[in-house]
């Protein structure tokens, strides 16, 4: 739609109150086998989104720019890695590789079966 004078004249779209939706927890689909058993394909997850992990938590997280479901360790050691549950897959060493924390799993659906996942 073409921009007219008229519309230059609007006041700009206040979004500061639309921030809060990014705070709230969302569901996806895992498709795939990378985390079986404990996340079947197909089943719906629960992310609540942060940027804080601990070693063992589930996550959802960016790396380079690609988006994992994984769960992420670390070492004593300091070295950080995000790993599949299913062997077939590999780790990812995040070592030297721009990434960041999307969410973290709080639920995981299978045919109306719920778990619950705590990080205490």
């Amino acid at each position: 739609m073409p921009v007219t004078p008229a519309d230059t004249d609007r006041a700009p779209i206040d979004n500061r109150h639309t921030d809060c939706s990014l705070a709230e927890p969302y569901a996806l689909q895992v498709l795939g086998d990378s985390m079986e058993p404990e996340f079947p394909d197909r089943c719906i997850i629960i992310i609540e989104p942060t940027e804080k992990a601990r070693s063992g938590m589930y996550l959802f997280a960016e790396v380079e720019g690609v988006r994992w479901f994984r769960q992420y360790l670390r070492e004593d050691d300091g070295r950080e890695w995000l790993i599949a549950l299913n062997d077939l897959y590999p780790e990812i060493c995040l070592s030297g590789l721009q990434w960041q924390v999307l969410g973290v799993i709080r639920q995981r659906n299978i045919r109306r079966q719920v778990k619950q996942y705590r990080y205490d």
